[in-house]
């Protein structure tokens, strides 16, 4: 690769589209990545846009254009023209909802339809939300990189609550798009400290006591 062909692809930018039903956890996710923020969000109306400059290893740096698209679009007129021209498609759904799992075939054949002409396939990844709420989930991991591996999609597991996983899906997606493999070292910079709460239970309450007693929380990092 030329000098020239450096420059040219460090200042790529790149088009992302997030798809999948409502409550799912697209807006959070997107906004932990770019902004490091999360709260309670409404429902997204149409789509919403995103800017993120990230740095690869070389160093590349490049723009994700980042669309955050509403989870009825799929039936509204709009979805081709926001879908249309990406170079990445994450589908996104929450591991304790099955039915938003299920409807991604439809967003799939959806957006397989819309960017059928484009010489340029994207990349497709399979994003599962909320893996902090693990004792809820009922959609199981075996289902999950079946339905990856049966359409040929990239495959992720983040928690935009704890943050876990966010910041590593983003950038190995950015990488395949510039054609390069995260090392190691490269991917362990991308990892978040998770913050998880410790429950411990007084010894009478763990034997049945019939008792009451306060909770006692405490929390750890892990790294």
């Amino acid at each position: 690769m030329t000098d020239s062909d450096e420059e040219e692809l460090s200042e790529k930018q790149f088009k992302i589209c997030l798809i999948g039903d409502s409550q799912v956890g697209k807006t959070s996710i997107v906004s932990r990545y770019a902004t490091d923020k999360l709260g309670k969000f409404p429902a997204t109306v149409g789509v919403d846009f995103y800017l993120k400059r990230t740095t690869l290893p070389g160093p590349r740096h490049i723009t994700l254009k980042i669309w955050d698209i509403a989870g009825d679009a799929v039936e509204g007129r709009m979805f081709d023209k926001y879908a249309y021209g990406a170079n990445a498609i994450m589908l996104i759904y929450d591991v304790t909802n099955g039915k938003s799992f299920e409807n991604l075939e439809t967003w799939l054949k959806a957006s397989h339809k819309v960017t059928a002409d484009m010489e340029n396939q994207p990349i497709r990844a399979l994003v599962a939300n909320k893996i902090d709420q693990e004792h809820l989930r009922t959609v199981k991991s075996d289902r999950h990189h079946r339905f990856a591996q049966e359409n040929n999609l990239l495959t992720y597991a983040v928690s935009a609550k704890t943050s876990e996983g966010v910041n590593l899906c983003f950038q190995k997606i950015a990488a395949e798009l510039v054609g390069i493999r995260l090392t190691k070292a490269d991917q362990e910079q991308q990892q978040n400290i998770v913050r998880a709460e410790i429950v411990t239970y007084p010894q009478h309450r763990m034997a049945n006591s019939p008792q009451s007693s306060s909770v006692k929380t405490t929390v750890c990092s892990l790294q």
